[in-house]
């Protein structure tokens, strides 16, 4: 590691090979957290470059412990983190959304580390186990509509280098490789992202593949549509930046879309909402971010189709029962 840092130092960078590497050492515990926490530090200082997240992610797959979800043909929803909002849980609750909208969701997360509750904190307080096994998540999946895929269970690497992202508690670009790394391999992916850089680069990876995907970032910052300025979305490629007012939505402002500061208070706030008694601003930003998943699921379908479409799934309770169905599947 002290010659690849030296050489990072110097404001070289890394080869695809080389960072592709690098990863698989730190998966293989053959760091110490020290130099994993210099290493990390380096892109807190530079951007990034194609390379090297390229070579970052392919590290991961190669590693990761892969699962057959085809026959369902599943979608993920999720968003880097990383954006320092600390908003609730948004792709969470837009997952059970799709799923009562019945799509089906391999929802790929983790604990929160640059926020106070992530996708993991939430199902595991309600007692959601996680799990490789296979036919428990094809079950759920069959079942409810939504299976979910502990990042840290399925990939080596994010769980050697957890503690030391725990102890940061700032973005890393751990939080960039989240999204693209799930071990399902689903054919669509809504992606939120806490920068036009990193929408860019996403965009650039994402064309040089199969997958079906919509990019989102809001304008002001949030990896999510948060309604508090206008945002861009990238579908397939195509590029556009909308507004909350051109798609019928009131402008939020910041302070309407706090998470909570524990987890037990994230639940509470994500039940409430899941069962359609949100505030109108919590209730709208989970119905635009559902109504986006959607226009990627569906993207010859309007915005408005797409917006009833989850509308409904809420107002008619069907996202609470997919959730309610997949926490009974625990007993």
């Amino acid at each position: 590691m002290r010659e690849i840092l030296n050489h990072l130092f110097e404001h070289k960078t890394l080869t695809r090979l080389e960072a592709e590497k690098v990863l698989t050492n730190i998966a293989q515990g053959n760091y110490s957290e020290s130099e994993i926490a210099a290493f990390l530090t380096v892109y807190l200082m530079r951007s990034i470059t194609v390379d090297e997240l390229t070579g970052f992610r392919d590290a991961l797959l190669n590693l990761c412990i892969r699962i057959d979800l085809s026959e369902f043909e599943p979608m993920d929803v999720c968003g880097t983190g990383g954006d320092g909002k600390d908003t609730f849980n948004v792709s969470t609750l837009t997952t059970f959304v799709l799923a009562g909208a019945g799509i089906k969701i391999a929802k790929h997360g983790n604990y929160g580390v640059s926020s106070t509750c992530g996708s993991s904190n939430i199902l595991e307080h309600f007692g959601y186990k996680f799990s490789t096994d296979s036919d428990k998540l094809k079950n759920e999946i069959d079942k409810t509509g939504v299976c979910f895929l502990h990042a840290p269970l399925f990939n080596p690497a994010m769980k050697n280098v957890a503690p030391v992202r725990r102890a940061l508690k700032i973005k890393t670009f751990f939080n960039m490789l989240g999204p693209m790394v799930n071990p399902s391999f689903p054919s669509k992916q809504l992606i939120g992202v806490y920068s036009l850089e990193l929408a860019r680069l996403y965009n650039y990876l994402y064309q040089q593949s199969s997958m079906k995907y919509m990019i989102i970032f809001s304008l002001d910052g949030y990896d999510e549509v948060s309604l508090t300025s206008d945002f861009k979305y990238i579908l397939n490629g195509v590029e556009q930046i909308v507004s909350p007012e051109a798609l019928n939505y009131k402008r939020s402002i910041q302070s309407e879309l706090s998470g909570g500061k524990s987890v037990p208070e994230a639940a509470d706030l994500f039940m409430k909402i899941l069962k359609g008694e949100g505030t109108r601003t919590q209730n709208d930003v989970v119905t635009a971010n559902s109504q986006m998943a959607l226009k990627c699921y569906y993207p010859f379908k309007s915005f408005e189709e797409c917006r009833e479409i989850a509308s409904e799934s809420i107002s008619n309770g069907k996202a609470y029962k997919s959730f309610i169905k997949l926490i009974e599947l625990q007993s």
